[in-house]
């Protein structure tokens, strides 16, 4: 650990002490050690932004304001409060993470990071942050901005695409923690990483100027900042091309669309969806299309992690409610009733907005 006893000298009480003065205090999930509250934030806000998860964690605790109500709900109210967020297995996970925790521990979570760890969607870092705003243990989360702050702050090489530089930067991490700290003191300290690897020390651009520990920062010292973290296995996109069959009937109650579940694995896995087919496959609708005017919608690009899809809406209007594919788990649904069922993205925005 010699580099750590030279890179980061007093590391920890100056993070922690511009935490106080500068950091985030604001947010609607701090300043309270309720586990689940805790939890709750933690888990939206990975791999999303502050600004889009602030809605959606005031509406989850309005409609599930315990462990026990959210545990007790239909894993499809879960799904449709979740919608618009992405990252779908987050809101699987969620779920039964809340069951576990009712099931197997009476309702409350446990107070460790070692154990929290044994929950469904619970990984390390995740725990260490739990734990450390709830019950002051000294751990240090490690998350994808931390990993940033630290392998700059380090100068460290490792390759963080590989399992051991990650255990390795794991260890350093947990070295760098303040020594016999308070209970708030592993909130300032926790808290100042994330502040710090989400105001300052960004993947591009940092601003180490504004920096509380410019001065033990080895990358900068050395003029070297752009090159941590080292990460050599390059993320490989898949570009799909999709068509969406919008089946759209009109009821005394208002307008529908016909939307089937998502497989259990995959895409969009356990969302309700308009009919999804390959080119190829849409060919073989071609006798239920017949007689009906087919609308191509414009094209909708959506990114996701591993995949870059080109979606093409095609929306068929019918004269009554058509038999739909007997093995398929779906539904009509009103277009004014959309919020009551999870939606990927791309159709949350393009259904409500559907021409004629």
């Amino acid at each position: 650990m010699s580099r750590v006893a030279e890179g980061a000298t007093g590391f920890a009480p100056a993070l922690i002490r511009w935490q106080r003065h500068s950091g985030r205090h604001g947010l609607p999930w701090q300043g309270t050690r309720d586990p689940y509250r805790v939890w709750l934030s933690e888990i939206m806000l990975q791999q999303t932004q502050v600004s889009t998860v602030l809605g959606y964690y005031d509406r989850f605790l309005q409609r599930f304001p315990n462990v026990h109500s959210l545990a007790a709900a239909p894993a499809d109210d879960v799904m449709a409060l979740w919608s618009g967020l992405g990252y779908y297995s987050r809101a699987r996970n969620l779920h039964r993470c809340a069951q576990a925790v009712v099931s197997e521990h009476g309702g409350v979570f446990p107070s460790s990071a070692e154990a929290l760890e044994t929950l469904p969607g619970i990984g390390a870092s995740t725990a260490a942050a739990i734990a450390a705003f709830c019950h002051g243990e000294r751990i240090s989360i490690v998350d994808g901005n931390v990993r940033r702050v630290l392998s700059r702050l380090l100068a460290f090489d490792g390759d963080q695409s590989q399992t051991a530089p990650q255990r390795a930067l794991w260890d350093m991490a947990q070295a760098l923690l303040p020594t016999e700290p308070t209970a708030a003191d592993m909130v300032a300290y926790t808290q100042g990483l994330m502040d710090l690897g989400a105001s300052i020390c960004s993947r591009t651009r940092p601003g180490c100027e504004r920096c509380p520990v410019q001065s033990l920062c080895l990358a900068h010292l050395a003029g070297t900042v752009e090159r941590y973290p080292v990460k050599t296995r390059k993320l490989l996109r898949r570009h799909e091309s999709w068509w969406l069959l919008i089946w759209r009937c009109a009821s005394p109650d208002g307008q529908k669309v016909w939307l089937e579940r998502r497989p259990a694995r995959g895409i969009w896995a356990g969302l309700y969806c308009t009919p999804v087919f390959s080119g190829e496959a849409l060919a073989s609708e071609s006798p239920r299309l017949a007689g009906l005017v087919v609308h191509e919608l414009s094209p909708i690009v959506h990114s996701l992690t591993h995949r870059e899809l080109r979606l093409h809406p095609l929306l068929v209007d019918v004269p009554s409610d058509r038999a739909m594919n007997s093995h398929a788990d779906g539904q009509w649904v009103l277009l004014d009733r959309l919020e009551q069922v999870g939606l990927p993205t791309p159709l949350r925005s393009l259904l409500p907005q559907l021409p004629g």
